[in-house]
């Protein structure tokens, strides 16, 4: 019985199967036929976006009313009381209630890294607030189900500590740009905001995320779309699948000069897996895409020096990988 409840709530409600079927529905009393190519595709379409921008905008606003109680400055009270390894964990488990892109966050790592942060600690948290957050888990549970996606936020999690980690023990602080070390740090503290307030700072949260992410949105499932309905099986299999030792690598490397968040890269995720590419190759482009974006780089650049730039690359860009591999490795035994 807890079962039919699970499979209900994971292909029902958070996956949404009925919207695909009324869609479907409605496609062919329109005349169009959905198990051709173009009504496959329209079908596709209207449904992943319609889906994810509900999805979206539920989650973004109940992961912006969570975050209310977590501005910087309590943030940085809280990073304050850890250390060692323990700080590094912390931090990427607070990057998960953060905003869903990489050039969000960045703001808040040279705001962490000011106040007198370990540089270690900041970049667990910059890891992991693009790359795992709250609204990954449940949109990935929906279309790859909780298994899949409880291992994706475990192991991005791990990347982060791991990537911080590695960072802290190379003792890289000469390489953060100098405005930043010598910025002052007021400490302040938050403002005690009422139920109504908060609930003005999610709705706002999720109009304006909303707004910047749906351009990504229509594009990511344009792509899935066309993926799904467009290109053939073989080649898809051909590049990124099982017959391709190289695949986790291609992907990841095309993944990094991209900029999306979570919600732009699952449709075309979804696509690519329906078409035989492999699970963990198809994780190292989410993870690639959403960690290692291009614009996010040009705006790190600015807070750190080149070496400690391609040091967090180079540790992202190999853990990224390892992953994928191990994904691929133990497919059989998560799907």
């Amino acid at each position: 019985m807890l079962r039919m409840i699970w499979e209900f709530i994971q292909n029902q409600i958070l996956g949404m199967r009925w919207l695909s079927e009324l869609i479907g529905t409605v496609l062919v009393k329109l005349g169009l036929d959905t198990s051709q190519k173009l009504g496959g595709s329209i079908q596709f379409f209207i449904y992943d976006v319609i889906k994810i921008t509900i999805l979206l905008c539920v989650l973004v606003y109940l992961i912006s009313y969570i975050q209310s109680y977590f501005p910087p400055e309590r943030s940085k009270k809280i990073l304050g009381r850890f250390h060692g390894i323990g700080a590094n964990c912390i931090a990427a488990l607070l990057g998960t209630v953060t905003p869903f892109c990489s050039c969000s966050s960045i703001p808040l790592f040279i705001g962490f890294t000011s106040a007198g942060l370990p540089l270690g600690v900041t970049f667990s948290f910059l890891i992991s607030s693009p790359m795992v957050d709250l609204g990954s888990l449940v949109l990935l549970m929906s279309i790859f189900g909780t298994k899949v996606a409880v291992i994706y936020v475990i192991v991005g999690l791990i990347i982060a500590v791991v990537g911080g980690t590695t960072i802290e023990k190379l003792h890289m602080e000469q390489y953060v740009e100098e405005f930043i070390l010598r910025a002052n740090s007021v400490d302040i503290d938050s403002p005690t905001l009422s139920q109504k307030e908060r609930f003005s700072y999610a709705r706002e949260k999720m109009t304006s995320t909303l707004k910047k992410v749906f351009p990504y949105i229509l594009l990511g499932v344009g792509i899935g779309a066309f993926i799904h309905n467009w290109i053939p099986e073989t080649w898809i299999e051909t590049v990124l699948g099982s017959g391709n030792p190289f695949g986790v690598i291609l992907a990841t490397l095309i993944g990094i000069p991209m900029y999306a968040d979570i919600f732009g890269t699952i449709p075309v995720a979804e696509a690519l897996l329906s078409k035989g590419a492999q699970l963990g190759t198809i994780l190292s482009f989410m993870m690639a895409v959403t960690t290692l974006s291009l614009p996010s780089s040009i705006m790190l650049k600015k807070a750190v020096k080149p070496k400690l730039l391609a040091t967090f690359i180079a540790i992202c860009t190999a853990g990224i990988i390892i992953v994928g591999y191990l994904f691929n490795i133990f497919q059989s035994f998560i799907i």
